[in-house]
């Protein structure tokens, strides 16, 4: 039973708590709602106030009038009494007969349409006691003080100021018939006969009174409901025809940043959101023609380098053929000569590289580059890729460490892949200073991974972010074993993204840099984490043989650190590429780890 109880108060708390959030949600996002919810706020206090004002301007009137009208009646009624009991001695037997006779003469005589004061009860009092005290009686008892009316009803405070002679008045509050106590506004004063005074007490019932405090009252406050329902429905008026124009501008706005740039706000009137409209649609044509601009001198430049690219090759068949013979008989030259050939050869090899890495990034921002999807185990295009840079490996003696321990089979493009590795490789044993270069490869269930550490001169802070950056170098003076061209990283970033993964990198100066290779294991599916971590946790190897050699395992290639609680998070290719550097820890690419900024919508890492 308890469990139930203890279930069912946790579904209560959790509807609650989606209440809740709803509430928030459509407060936050609903312009409309909060100025309607704030001008009804603010005008219930204005209601509020001036409803307690008027309530306690007319209830003081009110009282004012019955003082005054009481103090009036009082007056008149002395002076009946005075003129009836001239001649009556309160110290005589048979006084109670007479004051009983004389009150009821007061009363009937009262009951005219001149009474101001409205209907009231009178209490003539013959006593020298306080009221209720042994020695006093009441409504025609024997004792010695005669009195006549509802004495009980009179407050004692009252008699001590009438005795000596005094006008006295005092609201109270009194019961008659058995009905609910209602308040009563008491008039004391004496009334001289031909003995000692008598004490005359004339009671008012505020019951008329207290009905029109009631029913002006409720006519507030009826008054004050249709006044708010009647600002809140001009306040949602009002505001729909400010939001609406807002709402469209937004919408017409989201549109035209999806692309589509036809896009406009219609234009009504000659007021602020017409000219707000206006100047949108202004602000719009111009950015429209601005991006044809530049699509055009995009296009224009593609095809220019395409172009020259293709033209090129013409000349450079005929210079490389004579350059073949040059250097077939570079034998029979002297060595002058022979360096001269070779130099000439070396650079045209480069410069054809170049020529292709040209026509291969032209293909690329004119969006017609192809996939040949393959499911292939990334672990042998790993060691093809490693064969292609053999010689590098061998002219700067660096061992290169492969740990392809781990079954990697993907639909991949391997003659991409092949291109991104041998890109990776080349780069890392050109700045790895001779040092071990790691190359490690895993997977989970949803991508494959490739990480390429080296252990040389790394990247400075902010540099990681520049590192795909066509024509960027880190030192520029710094000599290349490789003849690089300035493309191969921009080129092998288009290739990653065109297969919809990651490319990212990281480094820190004297330590080395990190590059990861992150791919879907399916085609089109889409990335959220990655199976290596790009910063690296561990030490650099021992020292290793030069060659390229298959490590167990035991590299030390970035590994995932123990309870880090790392994350990373998909950036779509619409956001800027988040760089990183060695005070930050930040990688560059669609990707950010080990931070605690992400993008806003996006998912965290399971893991």
């Amino acid at each position: 039973m308890a469990e139930r109880l203890a279930g069912l108060r946790r579904r209560a708390e959790l509807a609650l708590a989606e209440r809740v959030g709803a509430v928030r949600v459509l407060w936050r996002r609903s312009m409309q709602l909060r100025v309607v919810l704030s001008t009804v706020a603010m005008s219930t206090v204005v209601v509020l106030v001036l409803g307690l004002v008027l309530q306690t301007q007319i209830a003081d009137r009110l009282l004012e009038g019955k003082e005054q009208a009481a103090l009036v009646q009082a007056d008149i009624s002395r002076g009946n009494l005075e003129r009836d009991l001239a001649r009556v001695d309160p110290d005589r037997d048979g006084t109670q007969a007479t004051l009983d006779e004389a009150l009821d003469g007061l009363t009937s005589s009262g009951s005219g349409s001149d009474r101001d004061a409205g209907a009231f009860e009178a209490v003539l009092v013959a006593g020298t006691e306080a009221i209720g005290t042994p020695g006093a009686t009441g409504g025609g008892g024997s004792g010695t003080d005669p009195s006549s009316g509802p004495s009980s009803v009179v407050p004692p405070q009252l008699r001590a100021p009438v005795l000596k002679g005094f006008l006295a008045t005092k609201y109270v509050t009194v019961s008659q018939g058995g009905r609910p106590d209602v308040p009563a506004y008491v008039v004391g004063q004496p009334v001289r006969t031909a003995g000692r005074n008598l004490q005359l007490y004339l009671i008012f019932p505020l019951s008329a009174e207290q009905r029109t405090l009631a029913l002006i009252q409720s006519t507030l406050a009826l008054a004050g409901l249709a006044l708010l329902g009647l600002l809140a429905g001009i306040s949602s008026i009002v505001t729909r025809q400010v939001v609406r124009p807002v709402r469209q501008a937004a919408d017409v706005a989201e549109r035209f940043a999806d692309g589509h740039l036809d896009e406009r706000m219609p234009v009504y009137g000659d007021d602020e959101v017409a000219r707000l409209a206006e100047s949108y649609n202004e602000m719009a044509a111009s950015i429209q023609q601005q991006i044809h601009q530049l699509e055009e001198f995009g296009a224009l430049q593609r095809r220019f380098t395409s172009d020259v690219s293709h033209e090129l090759r013409t000349p450079l068949t005929t210079v490389r053929m004579a350059a073949e013979v040059l250097h077939a008989q570079a034998e029979d030259m002297d060595r002058i000569a022979q360096r001269s050939a070779q130099l000439l050869v070396d650079e045209l090899d480069r410069f054809e590289s170049l020529l292709g890495d040209l026509l291969e990034i032209s293909r690329l921002d004119a969006g017609v580059a192809e996939l040949a999807v393959e499911r292939v185990d990334v672990r042998d295009v790993v060691r093809r890729a490693g064969e292609t840079v053999r010689h590098l490996v061998d002219e700067t003696a660096t061992p290169l460490l492969l740990d392809l321990t781990e079954p990697a089979e993907a639909e991949v493009d391997p003659r991409r892949v092949e291109r991104i590795l041998r890109n990776l490789l080349a780069n890392a044993i050109d700045h790895g200073e001779s040092r071990p270069v790691e190359v490690r490869v895993a997977a989970d269930d949803h991508a494959v991974a490739v990480v390429v550490r080296d252990h040389g001169i790394g990247l400075k802070p902010g540099e990681a972010g520049l590192v795909f950056n066509r024509f960027w170098r880190a030192d520029p003076s710094r000599q290349r074993r490789s003849g690089g061209t300035g493309l191969g990283l921009a080129i092998s970033l288009e290739d990653a993204r065109l297969q919809g993964g990651w490319l990212q990198a990281w480094g820190e100066s004297d330590h080395g840099a990190v590059f990861r290779l992150t791919l879907p294991r399916t085609a089109g599916d889409l990335l959220r984490t990655s199976p290596l971590p790009l910063i690296p946790v561990s030490a650099a190897p021992a020292e290793a043989e030069p060659g390229i050699h298959e490590a167990a395992g035991t590299t030390g290639t970035a590994l995932p650190p123990p309870e880090t609680g790392e994350f990373a998070v998909v950036v779509p290719e619409e956001f800027p590429e988040p760089s990183s550097g060695a005070s930050s820890g930040s990688s560059s690419g669609p990707e950010t780890e080990r931070s605690g900024a992400r993008p806003p919508g996006l998912p965290e890492d399971p893991r």
